[in-house]
């Protein structure tokens, strides 16, 4: 019996979603529940899972198409065997977006994702050839790089390429031309709404980091020993920003219309760098968690926006933002705050740098932090001492402790 597929309910207000890749191709059998198709919505990849065991004979929609939740998407036979199913796949008039491809071996009908695409184009290497490491398979990004650098270590690949190289003009100049995934769309459109429609300010500061790296440095061991987790920065900073929201409540609140929404939690975005770009999962009630579960949390986030099984779920609400820009090297920005929050604290890369402390110069681990806010909501002197609160918490990490 012929069992169409559906487009599932992506979460709330989400009502359409862009086909990111086939997982599985007509012809190819499916398990109950076993994914055949990810689609990209504004937020994360959501899988479509197969709700019967059969064969998949057709694709009604192609990669790069925008489908409505509750539309049809595929048919799966129920319980046919692939020797059946074989005929009425090639009668389909969808055919699948990778079954013309040239590609040879048992990933010959495996559909990229777009940075994959990018990435295999820019490092000239055979797609079929590599052995995926992500969701079910699936190549990565890192998959292709890695390849990439042990094809360029590997003399005989290096020299059967090189006449390639030497055939294109030395004056040759190429463009490439990618649609953007739907999840750059919004975030292009959220980060330019932000812009738009508050009254963007930023304030600076710089903390000395001496005292906390002091305390990673003495407890690291212990504390993975204990927790299973490294003790990172992270932690400190997100303790800090829940002591700087309670005492200035204001950076914790957004507008709605003409009312102020004010909260009696903290939940924190945490920016996470992601193969389709920047997410923000939320560590919930962080003014209630202690560190080590902040951190599995923030590592959770990271591990899962690699692998690209984040949820909806995961990245909804929250109601501050902390950016690290520093893991890239970044000395100081300008941070573009998370609609609806109002606020976004961003940190920066830690250098030595010259100091006066006791009328003395000294050397000292700094670090420039920064606050942007809408100044809607947020007075000069809100943010201003809701930073100063961070760093004199970074500073002195026992005001963490005593709650100062």
């Amino acid at each position: 019996m012929a069992q169409e597929i559906a487009v599932p309910v992506l979460g709330e207000s989400v009502t359409e979603a862009t086909v990111g890749e086939w997982l599985k191709q007509p012809g190819d059998a499916v398990a109950v529940d076993e994914p055949i198709a990810s689609l990209e919505t504004d937020k994360v990849a959501v899988d479509v899972p197969s709700p019967v065991a059969g064969i998949l004979t057709e694709q009604k929609v192609a990669v790069g198409d925008t489908v409505e939740v509750g539309a049809i998407i595929a048919v799966v036979e129920e319980g046919a065997s692939a020797s059946a199913a074989k005929p009425a796949a090639a009668k389909s008039e969808t055919p699948a977006p990778a079954a013309t491809s040239g590609a040879a071996g048992s990933d010959a009908s495996q559909t990229l994702s777009p940075a994959v695409r990018r990435a295999v184009l820019e490092h000239g290497v055979d797609p079929s050839t590599i052995k995926g490491t992500g969701k079910d398979g699936r190549l990565t990004k890192e998959d292709v790089v890695a390849a990439a650098k042990a094809k360029q270590s590997d003399g005989g690949d290096a020299a059967a390429a090189a006449p390639v190289a030497t055939a294109a003009p030395a004056s040759a100049r190429n463009e490439e031309r990618v649609k953007m995934t739907r999840m750059r769309q919004t975030i292009a459109k959220r980060l330019k709404s932000a812009q738009d429609n508050a009254a963007l300010l930023t304030t600076f500061n710089d903390v000395d980091m001496s005292a906390v790296i002091e305390a990673r440095n003495k407890y690291k061991d212990l504390f993975a020993k204990k927790h299973d987790i490294r003790l990172g920065f992270m932690g400190f900073f997100a303790k800090a920003a829940c002591l700087a929201l309670k005492d200035v409540p204001a950076v914790n609140a957004y507008i709605e219309g003409d009312e102020i929404v004010y909260h009696d939690y903290v939940d924190i975005s945490v920016a996470v760098s992601a193969p389709n770009g920047l997410v923000v999962p939320v560590v919930r009630d962080a003014d209630k968690k202690g560190f080590a579960r902040i951190e599995q949390d923030i590592a959770d986030f990271g591990q899962r926006a690699k692998e690209g099984t984040l949820t909806m779920e995961d990245m909804t609400g929250g109601t501050f933002t902390i950016s690290n820009g520093g893991v890239f090297g970044s000395l100081m920005s300008t941070p573009i705050i998370n609609p609806p929050q109002s606020a976004v604290l961003g940190l920066h890369r830690i250098e030595d740098r010259p100091v006066v402390v006791d009328g003395q110069i000294v050397i000292r681990p700094m670090m420039y932090i920064a606050l942007s806010y809408d100044h809607r909501l947020i007075d000069g002197r809100e943010a201003v001492t809701a930073l100063k609160i961070i760093k004199e918490a970074i500073e002195d990490p026992t005001r963490i402790l005593i709650d100062l």
